[in-house]
């Protein structure tokens, strides 16, 4: 009988979206009934202990993989990848590649060449989106692929549904900031808005912003008291440097990827507000949880035409959506469909 197995290892630093989506992803796997191949996940910081525990992970996969085991692995998996799936093919398993960055888009450390070439290994693919799996597809990938849609997001933590208090609507924001992600913001602080937006992140990233009566700065809140406290009306998504399209690597990578800030957003029970070229985008229409725009510019009409009655709609939407989210569903379907292909 098959077994539907993962390779963990030590996480530097869980508080990053990747990490957390991963490790989330390998608590769905274990509630599935996956077997763990690797040693038992960690969370020392030191550079030279993970190393050392990375390598005793992959030493202890070799000795327990079977034949038929269908191995799931996070794609990227550093200095690994290759050698995992050519070993567990050699031990006639198979392997699933989930994919949550490729190093040819934002970060360009491959080029597209030699990413497709390393996913090759794998006998099948789970691209974040329908968007990039057809990029994959165009693009030499030829072994059977699936999508994710949206990360999952695992929390104890359940939002609170908060009325709106004012005749203005909130927008939220949320990350680490930086010029090179989210400048767009300086432009913001230039505007007359007519809603809120309250930013939930480092000032200092952006240390020429001006102040502004409409923006509201709120120091760093972690994740799970976020998700229960927020209090807002939409939770925006865009990257860049301009109100117009998202612009930059980060905005450019939003045609590809699904953000994990997304799924945050949804958890805490915030309808989204999105760039319409977003890879996600289809979904939030789809799902009706949110609407996406070209530009920044439009956010006035759109907001002035939501009615209170809309507003609970997409609130019930997003409750709807968050509660698989919370339970793993997307990769659940997508593992699923993956081993009903092999």
């Amino acid at each position: 009988m098959s077994r539907l197995c993962y390779l963990t290892r030590n996480y530097r630093n869980v508080d990053t979206s990747g990490n957390k989506a991963k490790t989330d992803n390998e608590d769905t796997l274990e509630l599935m009934g996956a077997v763990n191949l690797g040693l038992k996940r960690t969370y020392y910081t030191s550079k030279v202990l993970t190393f050392f525990l990375d390598l005793s992970g992959v030493i202890k996969y070799l000795f327990s993989i079977r034949k038929g085991d269908v191995v799931l692995l996070q794609y990227p998996v550093k200095k690994y990848f290759s050698f995992l799936c050519n070993y567990a093919h050699l031990r006639k398993a198979k392997t699933v590649a989930l994919i949550h960055d490729l190093g040819s888009f934002r970060r360009k450390k491959l080029t597209v060449e030699k990413e497709i070439s390393r996913l090759m290994h794998a006998d099948y693919v789970i691209a974040s989106n329908s968007i990039m799996r057809d990029w994959l597809v165009s693009n030499g990938y030829s072994n059977p692929t699936g999508q994710l849609g949206l990360f999952d997001y695992r929390s104890k933590s359940a939002a609170q549904l908060h009325n709106q208090t004012n005749d203005k609507h909130r927008l939220v924001y949320a990350g680490a900031l930086a010029m090179r992600k989210n400048s767009f913001l300086l432009q913001m602080a230039e505007c007359k808005l007519s809603y809120e937006l309250h930013i939930y992140g480092n000032r200092s990233g952006l240390s020429s912003m001006k102040d502004n009566d409409n923006i509201i700065f709120h120091s760093f809140t972690p994740a799970d008291e976020f998700i229960e406290n927020v209090e807002g009306d939409f939770g925006l998504v865009w990257d860049g440097d301009s109100l117009d399209n998202c612009t930059g690597n980060f905005g450019e990578y939003l045609r590809f990827n699904s953000p994990h800030k997304v799924s945050f957003y949804i958890r805490a029970g915030l309808p989204i507000i999105i760039w319409k070229h977003a890879a996600v985008a289809s979904i939030i229409e789809k799902e009706d949880i949110g609407f996406c725009i070209e530009s920044l510019e439009e956010l006035d009409e759109k907001l002035s035409s939501i009615t209170p009655t809309r507003m609970a709609e997409l609130r019930n939407n997003v409750m709807r959506v968050s509660d698989r989210l919370r339970n793993g569903d997307f990769l659940k379907t997508a593992v699923t469909k993956a081993i009903e292909a092999l």
